[in-house]
């Protein structure tokens, strides 16, 4: 799309904006119910996309793609009417006789820049809330999958461009939208492109999101159930093959339980598998050769456990565990984001603290372990966007919990309730009576009115 016609369309979207038809609680009802008979109508093509893109599996994509979007869907359609009323909230004796409530409102023009690594969920989800909430919407897809993108193009493609349009295209394209005014941003994807896109919304002060990632820890204590914790870890670490911003990053193990630990993970990424991953149908590819090529440069120090083959020519890599990695080795340096999982042993838990602390706040964190107390401790201890104990990833597909980062792992939240929160101005409103006025509030300040007041705002 050239740059001229995306200027014209951005004009057509705030001028449709408004009109004030997205204020209408009924049109946006029916643009999410016709949104998800869409989605229906092309699984199959969703699916086959992302298997021609990264040879991600039929049943990841079901999971974390399709019936993701579509139970954010089900639960807007059912609470839209009531998350978009107005809430009437206490008001102060001091503004004696009004009213107070909260009422939101759509910011108006919405751009939404969505990642590649769960390209369907990533994109939708956002644009969702955002029209629940009565936006008009911009989506810059990614590039790196033009499959899936194609797919998400032909879906929108149902829709007016006056309220939602897709725009695909290179770092150009991208850089031309965030010189444009919108009234709100959201953005998915590393630190160093949020810190640009942040950078960008600044010059407008324009409110955004920021979902990011970071070096997620997952704890293993000494009491922890070993074999749950393993089979549990494999899932969320090469689930996506890796590429998934909540995934553990590395582990941290009670040195007396590190060799049988490593024993039941190798087992389990055999039984999930098979003992040639790289034809198994469950496993993903990595996005590129690039993203292969730098992964195989993060296997050099520590000791192989299982796996270590890539092969950019396919962009695959194994399912790999490190072993007697330090700190300080390159693996620990930066988010990996791929099938790679260091394993560090400890001998006390303050060894833990120490370690994580080297690293920003971790998007996820994750704790296995009996001991309840201890859990919690160390989650007093520690900030995280989002953390869960005994399992890993799974608190990201809650529609009721919030999801978002902090500090460099970003800011903002979203999912359920959130999503529509996020993309709508939440505007306090008081309603002031006619019928007498208070006299205390006006000058002049005798000391009457001031003990009054004293008394009145106590």
């Amino acid at each position: 799309m050239e740059k001229e016609d995306i200027g014209i369309i951005l004009e057509n979207q705030r001028k449709f904006f408004a009109t004030g038809k997205t204020l209408d609680i009924r049109y946006r009802t029916d643009i999410l119910k016709r949104l998800r008979s869409l989605i229906i109508e092309y699984k199959k093509e969703i699916i086959d996309s992302m298997w021609k893109d990264f040879h991600k599996p039929e049943s990841e994509v079901i999971s974390s793609e399709i019936h993701f979007v579509l139970t954010e869907i089900n639960l807007t359609i059912r609470k839209l009417r009531k998350w978009a009323g107005k809430k009437r909230v206490r008001t102060p004796i001091i503004h004696f006789i009004a009213n107070s409530y909260i009422e939101p409102q759509p910011y108006g023009q919405v751009l939404i820049l969505s990642p590649w690594n769960f390209p369907f969920q990533l994109s939708l989800v956002p644009v969702l809330g955002a029209l629940a909430a009565g936006n008009c919407v911009v989506l810059k897809v990614s590039q790196q999958v033009p499959e899936t993108s194609a797919v998400i193009e032909k879906i929108i493609s149902n829709f007016n461009d006056e309220l939602i349009t897709v725009i695909n295209g290179d770092h150009s394209i991208s850089e031309y939208l965030l010189n444009n005014k919108f009234d709100y941003i959201f953005f998915t994807g590393s630190c160093n492109v949020g810190r640009y896109v942040m950078g960008k919304a600044a010059v407008n002060l324009t409110p955004l999101s920021l979902e990011m990632g970071g070096k997620s820890p997952c704890i293993v204590a000494s009491d922890a159930r070993l074999d749950f914790a393993a089979k549990r870890i494999t899932w969320g670490k090469f689930y996506n093959a890796g590429q998934t911003c909540v995934c553990p990053d590395y582990i941290l193990i009670d040195r007396k339980v590190k060799d049988r630990f490593l024993e039941l993970i190798t087992k389990e990424i055999k039984a999930f598998y098979g003992d040639n991953p790289e034809q198994s149908n469950d496993f993903p590819h990595v996005i590129n050769s690039a993203s292969a090529v730098r992964l195989a440069s993060l296997m050099k120090e520590g000791q192989i456990v299982t796996g270590g083959k890539t092969d950019p020519e396919t962009c695959y890599v194994a399912p790999t565990v490190l072993k007697d990695v330090k700190p300080g080795d390159p693996v620990m340096q930066e988010e990996i984001f791929g099938p790679v999982l260091p394993v560090i042993d400890y001998e006390n838990f303050s060894e833990v603290y120490e370690i994580i602390g080297r690293n920003p706040k971790p998007l996820s964190i994750y704790i296995f372990t009996r001991n309840m107390k201890l859990a919690r401790e160390f989650l007093s201890k520690t900030q995280s966007g989002s953390s869960a104990i005994n399992d890993t990833v799974t608190q990201y597909a809650s529609p009721y919990l919030p999801f978002g980062g902090v500090g460099s792992s970003g800011m903002g939240r979203y999912h359920g309730r959130k999503s529509f929160e996020t993309f709508s101005n939440m505007r306090s409103v008081l309603v002031k009576s006619n019928l007498i006025d208070i006299f205390i509030r006006y000058p002049p300040y005798t000391k009457l009115k001031v003990k009054i007041l004293e008394w009145l705002m106590r």
